[in-house]
């Protein structure tokens, strides 16, 4: 307790005499600082005490004296700057860099001792009282009085763009060198290096370029231009990767840009001979792909390449559809089509990186102009029928599918995928009843492929019709298993059974078949009818096909393909030598113009010429009459007669097609209209029309005004009705 007292007693008393610092004590450390500092500048500090010189500035800034230890600092430092400025503006052309840099150099070494040796009053000082750091000092300094001498800033700027400009010009500089006066700069502060630098080298590189570029637009084709372009904007960016600040990369790449892409966009694009379309034209992948990279480093760049390459396939598109020397083979149609797709694709692809813009581009400009050819739809289906027929024989599975997806992105264009369908539906028939399909599992994919496209409405006739096919096929084996025995080795009777709504309408045509041929189809309609209850057979003689063994002149033995109606015309010369036109027509009740083409093809066709005709001609007249050729020869046993018949349709059979496609589309309008209005109860007609328009778009283009003739009809009919006060709102009733 007593200790503890005593402890709260005891204190610290001052010093009993005062301690006196000698006056001049300040002057004298001063010196001995102020000769080192010589001495470091000087090149001489290898003799100097370090640690003697560090206690002398710690006791200065002790003994409250840093501000003389400051100013002096200072003075003694411009004092040699001044000196070294001197020694810079002196040196010589190429020796004014080095000297500059080897003075820097100096300087920096020089500022690292005066630093280390001036540390404590670096920490505490400074700070207190709110002045600059050593270091940050002697950069201030050099900067002032060397960077920004009136003798020495503006021949360091101009010897920086010489050598700059020597380079550009294909000389060798001493990158090393640059580097070494550029980073100085950047030490002194981006201010120094932007204004100093930076700022009038972009100026004097915009003039360069600018000069260039107009020289070069004048003497070099696109290509080459751009190939220059290109070479001039990578060694700008590769000399900012050697001396230049990183940051000055994207402003000289855009004075590049700028200048010799930019300003001369359009001249580029639209050169003649050698500009964009001519690049197209000749496939030049390579002067494309620079020419995408280049442009769309500037504004609107890419979209000029856009547009001009639009406007130029629409325009060559435009003249394809239009061209009537083309119109004549819709297979060389569709493949031209076709080519032209796969050009651009590839081009795309190869020159542009795939880009979407450019492909959504290259999808309207075909949509616009396959459209502007009313019978696409036609010949998209005949270039399938064509290669389904004979065109893909032998090609592999994957070649195959292909050709299939190629159709399928023409078919994507489409604005009238009903019409498609209808003539699709045609020629499918055709080839499945003739046997002449090359490949089943082809049919089926193609239709897998429209189904996925369209939906299972689209292609469920087509299913239909495959199912028919099948079916027949066993139904005609049960027929012969019944009636084999009885009908022994005589005429033999295919029958396909088609289902009215699965197969294209047909005309129902009558036509006096043979009599074996009439018993027999008697036979089969007899058993068809006893095997299935509620159903009715009508005979389409004009889809069939018959074989015939037939004996010429001399004992030639051929067999002869023919259809049905060939058959039952050549059937009649077993019993007559000669025969003429009114008599086959009496005996036969053939339509006229079906005749007349039949009996073309027995007679007038070369190397197929069954029957004479007298006289002879190419036309089948009223007065002709016909007799059978004994002197018919042919290399093959078996011969193919074919009928006479066009293979686009004709001018009747294409307004009877547009008729029904017209009237199949009523219904689906109407039944669209329905679904709309029963969900939003009431609508204005504009509106109507823009949903319709849109749910049916997958199929076809709806016309406005067929669209009002169906709201029409649906208000007659009791399914909408107009709103009392707005004629042109309706409303939905139930």
């Amino acid at each position: 307790m007593s200790n503890n007292q005593k402890k709260r007693n005891f204190q610290i008393e001052a010093f009993k005499h005062k301690v006196v610092v000698d006056p001049k004590y300040a002057d004298k450390t001063w010196k001995i600082l102020e000769h080192a500092i010589h001495e470091i500048y000087n090149h001489n500090a290898s003799g100097l005490s370090f640690e003697e010189l560090y206690r002398n500035a710690y006791n200065m800034v002790l003994h409250k004296f840093g501000e003389k230890l400051y100013s002096g600092l200072v003075s003694t430092m411009t004092f040699h700057l001044k000196e070294i400025s001197k020694s810079i503006e002196a040196a010589q052309g190429g020796l004014f860099l080095e000297e500059l840099n080897r003075k820097w150099a100096d300087h920096n070494k020089a500022l690292q001792m005066i630093r280390d040796i001036l540390m404590y009053m670096d920490r505490t000082f400074i700070p207190s009282t709110h002045k600059t750091p050593v270091h940050e000092l002697g950069l201030n300094l050099w900067r002032d009085n060397i960077i920004r001498s009136s003798k020495i800033q503006t021949r360091l700027l101009n010897t920086l763009l010489e050598s700059i400009l020597r380079e550009r010009t294909g000389e060798v500089i001493d990158r090393g060198l640059m580097r070494n006066i550029i980073k100085m700069l950047m030490d002194l502060g981006p201010s120094v290096y932007q204004q100093d630098f930076e700022n009038p080298f972009l100026e004097v590189s915009a003039d360069f370029y600018r000069v260039e570029s107009q020289k070069f637009i004048e003497c070099c084709d696109c290509g080459d231009y751009l190939k220059k372009a290109e070479r001039r904007l990578n060694e700008e960016i590769e000399r900012v990767s050697h001396y230049l600040d990183t940051k000055s990369e994207a402003m000289i790449t855009n004075v590049v840009e700028k200048e010799m892409i930019a300003n001369h966009m359009l001249r580029l694009v639209h050169m003649e001979n050698s500009g964009l379309v001519n690049m197209l034209l000749d496939d030049k992948y390579e002067d494309l792909g620079r020419m995408y990279n280049l442009f769309r480093r500037v504004p609107n760049g890419l979209s000029t390449i856009r547009d001009v390459m639009t406007s130029h396939i629409r325009e060559a598109g435009k003249q394809l559809v239009t061209d009537p020397e083309k119109l004549k083979d819709p297979v060389e149609f569709v493949q031209c089509l076709l080519d032209k797709k796969d050009k651009y694709d590839k081009i795309i692809s190869l020159a542009f990186t795939n880009d979407k813009t450019f492909q959504n581009a290259l999808n309207s400009s075909f949509e616009f102009f396959i459209n502007l050819n009313p019978r696409s739809p036609e010949f998209i289906s005949l270039f399938v029928d064509d290669k389904l027929r004979k065109g893909l024989k032998g090609v592999s599975e994957e070649d195959v599918e292909i050709v299939l997806d190629k159709v399928m992105m023409l078919f994507r264009y489409l604005q009238e995928k009903d019409v498609f369908e209808k003539y699709y539906k045609q020629h499918l028939a055709k080839r499945l009843l003739s046997g002449k399909t090359i490949s089943d599992d082809a049919e089926r994919s193609l239709i897998v492929k429209l189904k996925t496209e369209c939906g299972y409405q689209f292609t469920s006739k087509l299913e239909g019709m495959f199912t028919d096919m099948k079916t027949s096929h066993d139904t005609m084996q049960g027929f012969y298993t019944n009636h084999g025995a009885e009908l022994g080795d005589g005429t033999t009777l295919v029958v396909q059974v088609l289902t009215t709504g699965s197969w294209p309408t047909q005309p129902n045509v009558t036509c006096n078949l043979p009599s074996e041929m009439s018993a027999l189809c008697g036979k089969f309609k007899s058993y068809y009818l006893g095997t299935h209850t509620g159903r009715r057979l009508s005979w389409q003689t004009n889809m069939g096909t018959a074989d015939l063994k037939a004996t010429f002149g001399k004992g030639q033995k051929h067999e002869l393909n023919v259809s049905t109606y060939q058959m039952c015309v050549l059937i009649l010369f077993n019993n007559s030598d000669r025969l003429s036109y009114k008599e086959i027509e009496q005996a036969t009740e053939i339509p006229s113009s079906d005749l007349k083409r039949c009996l073309q093809s027995l007679a007038c066709v070369k190397g197929k010429n069954v029957l004479i005709k007298e006289p002879m001609s190419k036309d089948i007249g009223e007065d002709d009459a016909f007799l059978v050729n004994d002197k018919f020869t042919s290399k093959f046993y078996k011969v193919k007669i074919g009928t006479v018949v066009a293979q686009k349709e004709s001018e009747p059979e294409k307004q009877e097609t547009r008729q029904r496609v017209e009237e199949d589309r009523k219904p689906q309008i109407e039944a669209a209209i329905v679904r709309i209005m029963k969900s939003r109860k009431s609508l204005d007609h504009n509106n109507i029309i823009a949903e319709v328009t849109k749910q049916l778009q997958s199929r076809f283009l709806a016309n406005p005004s067929e669209i009002k003739k169906r709201i029409e009809s649906l208000i007659e009919r009791d399914f909408l009705e107009r709103d009392i006060s707005d004629r042109r709102l309706y409303r939905y009733l139930a």
